[in-house]
């Protein structure tokens, strides 16, 4: 029998994105269960925490389990505060800050993490250049300056080159292009003459007939660029169009693109 839904908080003195992350590779080792997730950030005062302290006391007081509190929360006083709450706290820098200060030989700042803000403000600026680019090279819908692209993703049309291109700008602060293969470019033996010259640059998509028709279908629906056929040949053809011009690929229908952008990462040797 599954389990009842059990209530998760992430709560945070930042934007909650390190605890976000850091509790769901945790909890993606419970695949049996199911979580209603909630994130509470900018936890940096008392009167904060007895607000989040509430929000939680209501979620047990409706639950048969206590919930699942995660916190990266470093002010002393404010984890303090949520010492009692009415849930399980597992707290993510407790221990671990520690023992950086002590392999470091110095005190953690007091100062709220600004690891997911501004930070240092040149890598904050080139991941919002490496965003502008992104989005001027999306689906190739410019040339200019391709020979800047770091890389440049290529597949048929709704292999996921957007999403996984927006990553890695984001995240890395990657220049990265993508560019669609069209059935005008997929009989062909040689790459497009337009993304031809950075050869070495190029990483390639592929997925499954059933689910390329399937996400196809909810953009044109009964459409020939959605039927199940097209969607085969499409993807055959891009296929050997990578095998011929020795362009890395991977299948992306059952990959996240987190998942994704560390394969290409890797495989193009892109980490810093």
């Amino acid at each position: 029998m599954t389990p009842p839904a059990r209530a998760v908080f992430f709560v945070s003195d930042g934007t909650g994105i390190t605890a976000e992350t850091l509790g769901n590779a945790l909890l993606a080792n419970f695949p049996g269960f199911t979580f209603v997730r909630s994130t509470i950030p900018f936890i940096d005062s008392s009167k904060a925490a007895r607000a989040v302290k509430a929000e939680v006391a209501g979620a047990a007081e409706a639950a048969a389990e206590a919930p699942l509190v995660f916190l990266t929360v470093k002010n002393p006083r404010v984890r303090r505060e949520l010492g009692d709450v009415q849930g399980v706290v597992i707290d993510l820098l407790a221990g671990h800050l520690t023992e950086v200060e002590a392999a470091l030989g110095a005190a953690a700042t007091e100062q709220l993490s600004g690891y997911h803000g501004v930070g240092d403000a040149e890598r904050y600026f080139a991941r919002m250049r490496a965003v502008e680019y992104a989005i001027e090279h999306d689906d190739g819908q410019s040339l200019r300056a391709l020979d800047q692209a770091a890389l440049v993703i290529i597949a048929p049309s709704r292999c996921g080159k957007t999403p996984t291109t927006m990553y890695l700008a984001l995240q890395h602060g990657l220049l990265v292009a993508n560019y669609p293969l069209t059935d005008d470019d997929l009989p062909m033996d040689a790459l497009p003459r337009a993304i031809a010259p950075f050869a070495a640059r190029c990483f390639g998509l592929t997925t499954t007939p059933q689910r390329l028709s399937q996400i196809r279908h909810e953009r044109r629906p009964d459409s020939r660029y959605a039927s199940l056929p097209q969607c085969a040949i499409e993807l055959r053809r891009a296929e050997d169009l990578y095998r011929r011009n020795r362009i890395p690929f991977l299948n992306s229908s059952t990959k996240s693109v987190e998942e994704m952008s560390a394969v290409i990462l890797q495989s193009l040797r892109l980490r810093a």
